[in-house]
């Protein structure tokens, strides 16, 4: 970070190391007016707290509360945050996250502080993730569910913060305090239309996640791939947005209203089980019977996949496994350090149910 100074009544202030004192001289206040700004009190004027916040946002100011930090001590806590537009968590990949890394990490000694990102935009979210930084109150992050290229993460990484990243696919970006795991989604994908090309399927749909995703996106380049390779025709309208509100069943009830349902994929692979829940109840609503009139193929065995009816063929993504070795990993680069940059992709075990059916 280049260093930069200004002089306010003829003492040279360090703007890239500012303290209270040094924002309450900036603003032309008291040092507790500062205080009571930060602390978000009520009694401050409202044009008080405004030229306040104005200096505090213009020098990017987060105020070090952390003694710990302050001595350069380790505070023995990772941060998870986990991007998340819906209050209510449908994927349950995300419980068996927080609850694999909280245990792994006691285990080890750590602490962990935990964030749902309901909106990667908002500039006071932004703002309270970067305090969790530089006030010292974490040792390093894990970040999980955020857009493939998410310029907060790249920004912290920049800073030379430990970041670890679950699904990112970013090629030359191999800083050392980058850690990255992903699952082999591409793989996944080609192996999905592989079986259901064994069961006959030659008319294959998809129906996809958030696009901002990078397993969204290797999973349609896989798709994509298996089906240059079995030599099929995918027609544009089998490509469904499960991203919309209402996931998987919007996708697929908007789809079964409109003029292209006279023209059906005869199975579906879903990016998430929660997305193939989703369509199976579509098809269910609107009078069709999975597997007898339509195959669905999902990813990551959710809790529900095998007591619905019928049982979803799926892909188990081991959180388990993928959660103990993260943690390990982040925390032996908290303690010793680290010269390369780390990365692992994990295979996918693949679960035969009863939502696909040989033509």
């Amino acid at each position: 970070m280049n260093t930069c100074s200004r002089r306010i009544g003829g003492t040279k202030i360090d703007t890239n190391n500012l303290t209270s004192h040094d924002i309450a001289r900036l603003a032309g206040v008291s040092r507790s007016t500062v205080s009571r700004v930060i602390n978000n009190y009520p009694n401050v004027p409202k044009e008080t707290r405004e030229k306040v916040m104005e200096v505090i946002r213009k020098y990017n100011y987060f105020p070090n509360l952390s003694g710990r930090a302050l001595r350069g001590k380790k505070t023995n806590t990772l941060g998870l945050f986990i991007a998340q537009e819906n209050r209510f968590v449908e994927e349950d990949s995300v419980h068996f996250l927080i609850t694999n890394v909280i245990e792994n990490a006691s285990e080890s000694g750590y602490y962990v502080l935990t964030k749902m990102i309901h909106d990667t935009a908002s500039a006071e979210t932004i703002r309270s993730v970067k305090e969790c930084f530089y006030q010292g109150r974490i040792d390093a992050g894990i970040f999980f569910s955020f857009a493939n290229h998410e310029p907060l993460i790249e920004e912290l990484i920049a800073e030379g913060f430990i970041v670890a990243i679950i699904d990112q696919e970013l090629p030359g970006r191999t800083e050392p305090n980058r850690i990255v795991f992903n699952n082999d989604n591409e793989s996944v994908a080609m192996r999905a239309v592989d079986y259901l090309v064994s069961l006959n399927h030659r008319k294959i749909g998809v129906i996809r996640a958030s696009l901002r995703r990078s397993s969204t996106n290797s999973k349609f380049r896989g798709f994509m791939k298996a089906v240059e390779k079995h030599g099929l025709y995918v027609d544009d309208a089998w490509i469904l947005p499960g991203y919309v509100s209402g996931g998987g069943y919007e996708a697929v009830s908007n789809f079964l209203k409109s003029k292209n349902a006279a023209n059906m994929p005869t199975a579906f692979f879903a990016d998430n089980d929660t997305l193939a829940i989703g369509a199976i109840r579509a098809f269910h609503d609107h009078g069709l019977s999975v597997p007898e009139d339509i195959s669905i193929i999902g990813v990551n065995d959710h809790v529900l996949s095998s007591l619905i009816k019928p049982s979803l063929t799926t892909f188990k993504i081991d959180f388990v496994k993928l959660s103990y070795e993260l943690v390990r990993r982040i925390i032996d680069v908290i303690e010793n350090g680290s010269d390369q940059f780390y990365k692992v992709t994990y295979e996918v075990d693949f679960i035969e149910r009863e939502s696909c059916r040989k033509l």
